[in-house]
């Protein structure tokens, strides 16, 4: 979880995906329990295509809902 709570400062898609989590009316403990989990997400696609990790990649989707 210490994860979830620091990405939000250091990564713009985890700020986007966390703020469209709270947006959606999700409280701040319930939007961390989400980044978390899709931090999971991002790091088990690292894993199993033995690619490294790339923001641009893992949030491309989520920043490009945030800019429209």
């Amino acid at each position: 979880m210490t994860q979830a709570f620091t990405a939000p400062r250091n990564s713009p898609g985890a700020r986007a995906y966390y703020d469209r989590q709270r947006a959606r009316g999700a409280s701040h403990n319930a939007a961390l329990r989400q980044l978390a989990n899709r931090l999971v997400g991002i790091l088990h696609g690292c894993l199993k295509t033995g690619t490294l990790y790339n923001e641009t990649t893992a949030w491309s989707h989520h920043l490009n809902e945030a800019a429209a």
